[in-house]
């Protein structure tokens, strides 16, 4: 086992050296994915060139190579998180599904009406939603355990919560929002003091701390591939081997079945009864390679690492004015989640990324924690091993010059908009051609998301009064509003406005598309054609590029209504 290094760490992972918008990649994102290091890319890559076949159902060399690799995989999870039996671990898509098997399986055959199910304010969508739907399906009602200031589950309320009537206890060993270590001994203690199982959400913990399901003595324990340096599309549901015996399958198919007859089917044994269908067997195997990679690494060189990581980042981080962190103190793991006093988080994440900075903005899957929290979203920045001192030097010096006004959000300076004036467009000029002449003379991402944060503040702003239910576009991850009023010519006339700087400005880019066109111009004008000679698309996020899909959405269904 071998010391930690983190740069010759980070030499392993290929996309790390590459630019992103003209700039050096810097990646703190690693809670929604990690990056892959080239030993895992391989693996992927050697099964589909060297022994692509089905697993356990065919009787020849490549099926036999295949099958071997896919249940040595099975082996080498097994002994990561040190389960008692092999048949302990079912392989998933990832935690989501996972959850939602537990969720349908053990849920829709166990609870009934009244019985409780224990959730946390602080979990993942995806350890919500799931126990909602069995929860309408049997009648058991859902209780929620509160946080204390510092983010973790308050276990000062377990004992009035976790009662004679839960039946199961769900929540994540790390929020992916707040990257604090919840008390899982007391969690689970207690709910074997009333009978309940649990079910922990372990997607954010298993890259960062040493897992043994035996000493946790949990019921079962999710996690995902993607998380921890593995491929996306695998996932592990680490079951008790008594209740996973119990439990009706969740899909039925190929591999679960033993026998199959019109008179009546017999399912397979664990684990195959919850492995219906082809599995994602290039995946798998790539994932034992990645626990491979990280078994040669000590993991308290690990945790060590990243303490010091969190440690200078939280002084960093401090000393940026108008910061305000979601929770009191620092957390467990490099996760750190803040608002700027002043700037839209949308605005600050788009600006980061037009220097290369991959962060997460908005409520990161977790809307019950931001309601909780009284807040509309976060910024996210989620480091890795790989991650350096240099890095974060970086990124703070990114961020302390948007909330001094001197980079991307307040400082760029232009000519004004003249083009896109109302006297010039009532006088018939093309605004959607000035525009794209406009963006025709901007080379890279960084000017053109600067002139967008320029156009943004063209922007008339609605009265607050239009703001308003009725004219809130739907499917925007920032608040955005349109109005409009037609014309005695049939010409329609629109109004927009949002509370993200930059939205502000791709709205102003709508605009100049379908404003003063009559109804049969709106629908003929070729958006997608305009998004892409503007060349913006490829570089927003999906939400945002989602939300510009809204926007447009929005209008063309106005402009049909007559």
């Amino acid at each position: 086992m071998s010391c930690f290094d983190p740069l010759k760490f980070r030499q392993q992972f290929p996309l790390l050296q590459k630019t992103v918008n003209e700039k050096p990649l810097i990646y703190f994102d690693n809670g929604a994915t990690t990056q892959k290091p080239q030993c895992v890319l391989d693996a992927y890559q050697d099964y589909y060139s060297s022994s692509n076949a089905n697993v356990h159902r065919a009787s020849h060399v490549l099926s036999a190579r295949a099958t071997r690799a896919f249940e040595e995989a099975r082996q080498v999870v097994k002994s990561f998180i040190n389960a008692a039996s092999s048949k302990e671990i079912i392989w998933t898509k990832g935690t989501t599904e996972g959850i939602n098997l537990i969720a349908a399986s053990w849920g829709e055959s166990q609870l009934k009406a009244g019985d409780e199910i224990v959730l946390s304010y602080s979990e993942h969508h995806a350890n919500i939603v799931p126990w909602q739907l069995v929860a309408e399906k049997t009648g058991a009602v859902i209780k929620i355990l509160p946080l204390c200031d510092n983010g973790t589950l308050d276990d000062s309320e377990l004992t009035g919560i976790i009662t004679a009537k839960t039946k199961v206890v769900a929540c994540a060993h790390i929020s992916n929002v707040i990257g604090r270590i919840n008390p899982l001994e007391k969690i689970i203690s207690r709910a074997k003091a009333v009978g309940a199982i649990t079910v922990v959400d372990g997607a954010q913990a298993i890259a960062h701390l040493p897992l043994d399901v035996q000493t946790l003595d949990c019921d079962f324990y999710l996690f995902s591939a993607h998380k921890m340096f593995g491929p996306t599309g695998v996932g592990v549901l680490y079951g008790r081997l008594a209740l996973l015996e119990q439990m009706p399958p969740y899909q039925g198919g190929g591999e679960m079945i033993q026998t199959v007859s019109f008179a009546g089917t017999r399912f397979n044994e664990l684990p195959f009864k919850f492995e219906a269908g082809t599995p994602n067997i290039a995946g798998i195997i790539a994932f034992a390679e990645a626990v491979r990679f990280l078994k040669q690494y000590q993991r308290q060189a690990f945790r060590d690492y990243e303490q010091a990581l969190i440690t200078y980042m939280m002084a960093k981080l401090e000393k940026i004015h108008g910061i305000r962190f979601i929770v009191a103190e620092a957390p467990d793991i490099p996760v750190f989640s803040f608002t700027l006093d002043g700037h839209h988080n949308h605005d600050i994440a788009t600006a980061l990324d037009s220097r290369g900075i991959a962060i997460r903005s908005g409520h990161h899957c977790a809307m019950p924690l931001m309601e909780f929290l009284k807040l509309s979203g976060c910024l996210r920045l989620s480091l890795a091993p790989y991650n350096t001192f240099a890095e974060i030097d970086a990124v703070i010096e990114v961020l302390t010059s948007l909330v001094r006004g001197e980079g991307a959000v307040d400082g760029y300076k232009s000519e004004p908009v003249g083009a896109l004036t109302e006297e010039k467009a009532e006088a018939g000029a093309d605004q959607s051609s000035a525009m794209l002449a406009r963006f025709a003379a901007l080379k890279g991402w960084d000017s053109r998301h600067r002139e967008i944060m320029l156009l943004g503040k063209t922007l008339g702003r609605m009265a607050k009064a239009e703001r308003n239910e009725q004219t809130l576009i739907a499917g925007c991850e920032s608040l955005a509003w349109l109005n409009y009023h037609r014309d005695d010519a049939g010409k329609y006339h629109f109004q927009a406005d949002s509370d993200a700087k930059v939205i502000r400005g791709l709205l102003v880019i709508v605009l100049a598309a379908f404003n003063h066109k009559t109804a049969l111009e709106i629908a003929g004008f070729d958006i997608q054609a305009y998004f892409e000679q503007l060349g913006l698309l490829q570089h927003l996020s999906p939400s945002r590029g989602n939300g510009v899909q809204a926007i447009v959405a929005k209008i063309k269904q106005l402009a049909s209504r007559n």
